[in-house]
């Protein structure tokens, strides 16, 4: 059976067997075929190729990373300054990190508790 051919009759029997797929509900397969006049042995047979060729195409089909690329990593230098230095509202002037994703740009203190750093670090991760 060439190609053409193929394909014609595979339309014709998916058109077939969505059209059971959706028969009245309490009816049995087997008395739609004889109501609608198709028979069981080519029915089950087409059945058959559709299914096979569905399972060798998403066999087939490339595997998709389960994370997606998280894109480019950009590192910037920190200065570290001296205790001494430092007070509240140069802590909040001049950051002690800055992460920058393509969504957003997060600034953090050297005050930052632990907890709070996993997480962003964790929903950035996810972003």
């Amino acid at each position: 059976m060439d190609k053409t051919t193929h394909e014609v009759r595979r339309s014709h029997w998916k058109n077939i067997i969505e059209q059971c797929q959706n028969r009245p509900e309490g009816m049995s397969a087997k008395q739609w075929m004889t109501d609608n006049s198709i028979s069981e042995k080519l029915y089950y047979y087409w059945l058959r190729q559709m299914r096979t060729e569905a399972y060798e195409k998403m066999n087939s089909a490339p595997e998709l990373p389960l994370v997606p690329n998280p894109g480019q990593v950009t590192f910037t230098e920190i200065p570290i300054l001296k205790e001494n230095t430092l007070n509240e509202s140069s802590s909040m002037n001049h950051p002690a990190a800055i992460i920058k994703t393509s969504t957003a740009t997060i600034a953090l203190s050297n005050e930052i508790s632990d907890r709070l750093l996993s997480r962003i670090l964790q929903e950035v991760s996810h972003a």
